[in-house]
């Protein structure tokens, strides 16, 4: 079975995307990260649920749309240094801990998420 599939499919993945955004959009301890998104996060919010379909294992849905996710390239007009990945950490760390899935699949998942926002860093400290 896939993350996505042990998660609980489309609507899990769409329900931690948007958990994600809601705490990044409210928590001034990420500031920074908020600022580097535009003011309407719908289709910040939809590409990274089509992103997190396929990563997961589910429906190639950004593939299909947009072609190759090309995670670097696309980030790299926005400064990601240490600071940017734990703050998208802390987001998605929180909205991780509260899915309603086996805790090792949680450890799986962030170590997953910390190993890709780690690769996004195009900025030295």
């Amino acid at each position: 079975m896939t993350p996505f599939q042990l998660m609980g499919g489309a609507g899990v993945v769409r329900w931690l995307t948007d958990r994600f955004y809601d705490i990044m959009d409210s928590d001034p301890a990420v500031k920074e990260l908020r600022d580097m998104h535009p003011a309407d996060l719908t289709e910040s919010r939809d590409k990274l649920y089509m992103f997190l379909s396929g990563w997961l294992g589910g429906p190639s849905l950004y593939i299909e749309k947009y072609g190759h996710p090309r995670l670097r390239a696309r980030h790299m007009p926005f400064p990601v240094d240490s600071t940017a990945r734990d703050q998208w950490m802390s987001c998605m760390s929180r909205a991780v801990s509260e899915l309603m899935v086996e805790e090792s699949l949680k450890e799986k998942l962030l170590e997953a998420f910390f190993n890709t926002a780690d690769f996004m860093r195009n900025q030295q400290e």
